[in-house]
This record gives C-alpha cells, sequence and structure tokens, in this order.
C-alpha cells in the first residue's frame, strides 16, 4: 500500500503518517503497517518488532512518535461502565430511534420515477 498522504516523520525504515506507522519500502505492500487504532495493541507491537530484517531503533522512534501524535482514547463501553461505577449515570443510554423510511410513489407508476430520488 502506498504511503498516505499526510507523512509526519521519515525515518529510516518506518514512516509515520496519517494512517498510523507504515513501512517505507513499498515492495511489502503494507503487510508490517500498523493503523492507528492499534498502535496500542503490545502484541502487535511486539509481533512486528520480532521480525527478520527490522530495524528496532528506527521503528521504536516511530512507535513513540505515532503514540504521541495518537494517543490512546478509552472504549466507550469502558467509559460507560467507569460512569456507572462511580454512579454518575444511573439510567442506561437509550440511542434515538431512527423513524423508518416510507417510500412514495405518489399516483405514479414506480418504473417512471427517477431512481436516485427518495422522498419521505
Amino acid at each position: 500500500m502506498a504511503l498516505h498522504r499526510d507523512i509526519f516523520w521519515v525515518g529510516r525504515q518506518w514512516a509515520v503518517t496519517g494512517a498510523g506507522i507504515q513501512a517505507v519500502d513499498q515492495r511489502l505492500r503494507g503487510l508490517l503497517d500498523i493503523e492507528i487504532a492499534r498502535l496500542w495493541d503490545e502484541d502487535l507491537v511486539q509481533s512486528r518488532r520480532a521480525k527478520p530484517g527490522v530495524n528496532a531503533a528506527d521503528f521504536d522512534n516511530a512507535l513513540t512518535l505515532a503514540r504521541e501524535r495518537f494517543p490512546q482514547t478509552p472504549e466507550p463501553n469502558a467509559l460507560v461502565a467507569e460512569l456507572e461505577a462511580l454512579r454518575v449515570i444511573e439510567a442506561p443510554i437509550v440511542s434515538p430511534a431512527v423513524p423508518a423510511m416510507k417510500l412514495h410513489a405518489e399516483g405514479r407508476l414506480a418504473r417512471f420515477l427517477p431512481q436516485w430520488r427518495i422522498r419521505r
């Protein structure tokens, strides 16, 4: 996969981009890339570091810079569980109901209606 257009840091073997950490060598086709959502997954990071031919110092620099740029965000379910434990939230969170979509042909044959127009 080609490098993301937002490049924040480039080392000898690794780059920190808008997609996370990417290998500079494009012949790998993104096999060693780490996306932003998985930057904090220690098992994945250790497996990438253990690959043969990986420059560990450059990888550590890229990982440090990427974690500074993209801080870890708590999962929504974990945050709700913490608030419930603190008794900040007493009522369950209810998502708003989405109204059902109603299609109207308005007295015309459906095959003559424009296909891209949906009216509510």
